[in-house]
């Protein structure tokens, strides 16, 4: 009979965690479908305004982020396709595993991983990323985004909570 005590093993989730997956699933699938809305009912770098700071705009980024290195000739598919797998991979692993009295730090990892898998969707069946998020002020404009890099970045603002403040919290009440 196994023991309920004994350690984990790297293959070894707590079940608690399929919550936190579909957390990632359902960011994937909003991130997909507010793509589809945007592709098929707007025309390419065409602005439709929706508030007076806020345009839809449907865009192609064939970088990262921001469209960092969108225009580096091609290689940087291949790279962020590869990154973007690695460590959805490895953000599966990490998630499965998490303690279930933890919630900011699986929630974080989940809006990343259902941001990176959506955007990854994107780069295999595309070739860029679909942005249609459109913010500005006056004449200063924030780069297009889209669903899933909102995920990934909310997931890193609650990354950074976890890390500065509650993870020096779990450590001391381990102590204690």
């Amino acid at each position: 009979m196994p023991n309920s005590q004994a350690k984990k093993g790297l293959f070894q989730f707590y079940p608690h965690n399929l919550l936190w997956l579909g957390l990632s699933v359902l960011a994937i699938v909003l991130d997909q479908w507010t793509k589809w809305i945007a592709s098929t009912h707007l025309n390419y770098a065409d602005p439709i305004p929706v508030l007076p700071f806020l345009n839809w705009t449907l865009l192609h980024n064939y970088g990262a982020a921001f469209s960092f290195l969108s225009d580096a000739g091609g290689w940087q598919r291949y790279f962020f396709t590869s990154l973007a797998g690695v460590v959805s991979i490895i953000f599966v692993f990490w998630l499965m595993r998490m303690p279930k009295k933890m919630v900011i730090l699986p929630m974080a990892i989940a809006l990343i991983l259902g941001g990176a898998i959506g955007n990854l969707i994107d780069r295999v069946s595309l070739g860029y990323v679909v942005d249609f998020i459109h913010v500005y002020y006056q004449n200063s404009h924030f780069p297009a985004f889209n669903l899933a890099d909102s995920a990934i970045t909310l997931g890193t603002i609650l990354l950074l909570i976890d890390t500065f403040f509650l993870e020096k919290k779990r450590n001391q009440n381990a102590d204690a």
